[in-house]
């Protein structure tokens, strides 16, 4: 696991996580394991908090989840040996803050569905297959797209931390897909 000195990490503690937020970065590499993926998922959880989006809070479970959901898809779908997937969670300042969360692997061959066609329900008592149905119940809008500088791709979703005026909030099941983005190059 590598930290990205290049990005401020600089956190603010805030009262409420309705306040105006400032602009948030956190960016990390983890092993492709799934010990990789929980503590994605925990340091998302506290970094959150650190930004003023509380424990307990309907947008922090939301986010979290999502990030425990493309990290073990990363793990999972996107394992290359030797190689580790990248976190990148960004708060966005506005009326309306969001968190976008990205979740890069190595592996460009294994492409998740348009966010237009989720999969279908896994059927029975599976125990896989529903990580992207509760990324698209969760996440206002999610996509993918191939990373331009190295092999693989990179999932991202964007959760909404304050609902706007007459909106449901994320975790009330709420969607809006978005195309997917295009790059110049693969670099594979």
């Amino acid at each position: 696991m590598t930290d990205n000195l290049n990005r401020p990490t600089e956190t603010t503690q805030l009262g409420h996580p309705t306040d105006r937020l400032d602009a948030h970065d956190f960016s990390l590499r983890f092993t492709s394991t799934p010990r990789g993926a929980r503590l994605a998922r925990r340091l998302a959880g506290v970094r959150l908090d650190g930004w003023g989006v509380p424990y307990g809070s309907e947008p922090h479970e939301a986010a979290v989840l999502v990030v425990a959901e493309l990290a073990a898809n990363a793990v999972r779908h996107g394992h290359v040996p030797g190689r580790d997937f990248h976190l990148l969670l960004r708060v966005t300042a506005g009326p309306r803050p969001v968190v976008r969360i990205e979740v890069s692997d190595t592996r460009a061959e294994r492409i998740p569905p348009r966010p237009e066609t989720p999969p279908a329900p896994a059927p029975g008592l599976a125990e896989g297959g529903r990580g992207l149905l509760l990324v698209d119940a969760l996440a206002d809008r999610w996509g993918w797209y191939p990373r331009g500088r190295a092999p693989g791709k990179t999932v991202w979703a964007e959760c909404a931390l304050a609902p706007g005026d007459g909106e449901p909030t994320p975790a009330m099941g709420t969607t809006n897909a978005v195309p997917m983005a295009l790059s110049a190059s693969t670099g594979s």
